[in-house]
């Protein structure tokens, strides 16, 4: 059975219910799953949580390292012993991951803007993979300069596929920001949701559940607050993107 399958049938135990797993291609169309009811919960970024804290509401943080934090990376080829900062890769060609990505998206963009830099003409070219790794997997073969990228995805394929990080250098870290948070549609049952919460604060205390999470490179959930997610919330006020 695939990993996706494990967790779904260990939710489905748990919950007492059919659990349905869906993916899409960007954050943009699982927001517009959660505000039409079409799903209950989702796993989201940060940046789109904050965007939408007044539809959406938040059930856990996942622990990495024991923290629900993480942060962003901003990376260049490995071959590249010159660029040091964002700054040296003005007029370059460079990768982001999506759109509402935080860690992919706006941590760069709010990192040229403290810089003075407008980061819609910084770059000579930009463009979206669709996925963090692919960040990882453009940058190491020199489609582009730089990119940003989720640092737990980039320290996980450091552990699973080496050889895909071991072609790209980081040159800069954010600060820790609240880690991509679960949460659930605005009209959920409290009675539901408190369930579904409740699940995933014990995964770590079940042997199933922990096997999972060791997967996952996770150390379990915590209940977590709106706060967390403050540092994000600052960032994309200022780069103008409430």
């Amino acid at each position: 059975m695939s990993f996706l399958g494990k967790w779904r049938a260990w939710l489905e135990q748990k919950l007492g219910r059919t659990v349905v797993f869906v993916q899409r291609g960007n954050y943009r169309e699982i927001i517009d799953l959660l505000r039409s009811g079409k799903i209950d919960f989702a796993w989201l970024c940060g940046y789109p949580y904050i965007r939408h804290r007044h539809e959406f509401r938040l059930v856990v943080v996942p622990l990495w390292r024991n923290q629900p934090l993480y942060q962003s990376y901003l990376i260049v080829p490995a071959d590249d012993k010159r660029t040091k900062t964002i700054a040296d890769l003005r007029g370059k060609v460079f990768a982001y991951s999506d759109p509402d990505s935080n860690s992919g998206y706006l941590y760069p963009q709010y990192a040229l803007t403290m810089l003075g830099e407008k980061p819609s003409i910084f770059f000579s070219r930009t463009f979206f993979t669709g996925a963090h790794r692919k960040v990882v997997e453009a940058v190491g073969v020199g489609l582009a300069d730089g990119g940003a990228v989720d640092g737990y995805v980039w320290d996980t394929l450091a552990e699973v596929r080496p050889d895909l990080t071991a072609a790209t250098r980081i040159i800069d870290r954010s600060p820790l920001l609240g880690y991509p948070p679960f949460v659930a549609r605005s009209d959920i049952p409290a009675k539901e949701l408190d369930h579904f919460r409740q699940v995933l604060l014990g995964m770590a205390d079940d042997p199933l559940g922990s096997e999972l999470l060791g997967r996952l490179r996770l150390d379990g959930f915590v209940t977590g607050r709106p706060g967390l997610f403050d540092g994000i919330a600052q960032m994309a006020a200022k780069v103008g993107r409430k």
